[in-house]
């Protein structure tokens, strides 16, 4: 009687038998990967106790079994917004509220700090009233929109021996300028540029 052939020749592999992957549920905020998070959220809050404040909760030193409570009471988040303060204080919220809050906040400061532009005017150490009169009216435009101006003298050849009238001229100018700025340098010899700085004054 013939043997048929068996299908597989060979010895068998050896090791646990590979496994189907898992079907993963929703995921809750306290599942995140915390390398990915800037808060602590509910299980990943290491403290024993944390110090509850906000207005839709009574304010105190809560356990963090009692803490979770309350936030999954509250069908919110328990969000560790102080981790070094003792013990850490925590805000009951809706996570994603709270960071887009957050996200909110530091693009509403980052509009309000925006850069600090500088304007230069350039006298002569013989500057007319004329010429006076237009770069003043600049300077105040320049001012009065918040920016800087660095006014300065420059001396030419042999002009350098006119810096104490460079110095008058510059001194005169912030003066001229006092509603709309304040002196933020005294003239000061740099080579052979005589400058003032100028800032705005703050509304």
């Amino acid at each position: 009687m013939d043997k048929t052939t068996p299908l597989h020749q060979g010895p068998r592999p050896q090791g646990p038998r590979p496994q189907a992957p898992r079907q993963q549920g929703p995921r809750r905020p306290g599942d995140r990967n915390p390398q990915k998070e800037a808060y602590a959220v509910n299980e990943r809050i290491k403290a024993r106790e944390v110090r509850l404040v906000g207005d839709n909760v009574e304010n105190g030193v809560y356990s963090i079994h009692e803490a979770l409570r309350i936030a999954e009471d509250l069908e919110l988040d328990l969000i560790e917004i102080s981790p070094n303060a003792a013990p850490p204080v925590c805000k009951v919220l809706d996570y994603q509220k709270f960071l887009y809050q957050q996200k909110k906040r530091l693009k509403e400061q980052k509009a309000k700090s925006t850069k600090v532009v500088v304007k230069e005017i350039r006298f002569g150490p013989q500057t007319d009233d004329h010429d006076y009169n237009f770069k003043l009216k600049h300077a105040v435009e320049f001012l009065k929109e918040g920016s800087k101006v660095k006014a300065y003298v420059f001396f030419k050849g042999r002009s350098i021996l006119f810096k104490e009238q460079g110095e008058v001229l510059l001194l005169r100018f912030a003066n001229d300028l006092e509603d709309y700025g304040k002196v933020e340098q005294m003239p000061l010899l740099e080579g052979k540029r005589m400058i003032i700085m100028i800032s705005p004054k703050k509304k």
